[in-house]
């Protein structure tokens, strides 16, 4: 029998001397999951005795984790933009950088009523989901192709109690963006990774599904047919806004210049890294 205390040391060790960066915090994370208890009290119970059962759940969960399984699938949970969201296989990890999209979209919408806005490519529904929360009278809607995805969506969109509506339908699909029109706002956090960045993915990044993740040889595959396939369905003067990868950016303004978007602009995080490019269609 071990302590909480002993097994929080021995885990935080673990973790570290397998190259798990912010050890303290997952090993946290990990204790709290395994063992149900809120932070508060995690501190209080340090000296608690643990049953053998309690010991081998969060050793199993330690070895799973230093085998490069992210720690939200672990979790089952992970936050975006101040809300929880389910993630686990088959769906894309929300990340902080993402967060600069929401920001940029919730300026833009500031002065338009009732906003119409469609996200696409929309994963675990963290964008929509996040902008439905935080604007007020926005008609969201989200589209997704991949059915373990939009699985999670619509847990998602439950468990924020949000209004999203959820489509099944592939971007890439002329036909299907048929079905929109009179949008105010478009987002899309494609997938943008070109082939070499395939070749060298992060362990944890390995576990997440590729469809979420290749964008073509160069990256830029879902931007171009994005761009073209639902300008169209945007209204007068909409907008629409991508994420993009590092470097990305020039290249993402000129496919939106190519295809008669104006006013097109580049949204940088706190860091001042470019994570958005955004432009205006005038029909």
């Amino acid at each position: 029998m071990v302590t909480l205390n002993e097994l929080s040391t021995n885990l935080k060790a673990l973790l570290k001397e397998n190259n798990i960066e912010n050890n303290v915090f997952e090993a946290r994370c990990i204790l709290e999951h395994a063992l149900g208890f809120t932070h508060e009290k995690l501190i209080a119970s340090a000296g608690a005795v643990l049953t053998e059962e309690q010991t081998e759940l969060v050793r199993s969960l330690a070895e799973k984790r230093i085998s490069g399984y992210p720690l939200q699938y672990i979790l089952g949970e992970w936050e975006f933009f101040g809300l929880p969201f389910y993630v686990g296989e088959g769906v894309l990890i929300p990340r902080q950088d993402t967060e600069t999209l929401v920001e940029a979209v919730i300026a833009k919408a500031a002065g338009l009523t009732s906003p119409k806005i469609l996200d696409l490519c929309s994963g675990s529904g963290c964008i929509a989901i996040a902008l439905e929360k935080n604007i007020p009278g926005a008609k969201v809607a989200a589209v997704e192709y991949s059915k373990p995805a939009l699985a999670y969506l619509l847990k998602n969109t439950e468990l924020n109690g949000s209004d999203v509506t959820a489509y099944e339908g592939d971007v890439l699909s002329g036909s299907f963006s048929e079905n929109f029109s009179g949008i105010d706002i478009i987002t899309a956090n494609p997938p943008y990774l070109t082939s070499d960045d395939m070749n060298v993915l992060q362990r944890e990044v390995t576990f997440e599904p590729d469809t979420a993740l290749f964008g073509g040889n160069d990256g830029l595959l879902f931007y171009r047919e994005i761009t073209k396939k639902w300008k169209n369905c945007l209204c007068d003067s909409g907008s629409l806004f991508f994420e993009t990868g590092i470097n990305q950016e020039k290249d993402v303004a000129d496919i939106l210049s190519l295809n008669g978007f104006e006013d097109i602009r580049m949204h940088t995080d706190l860091n001042g890294i470019i994570r958005v490019v955004s432009g205006v269609y005038r029909v």
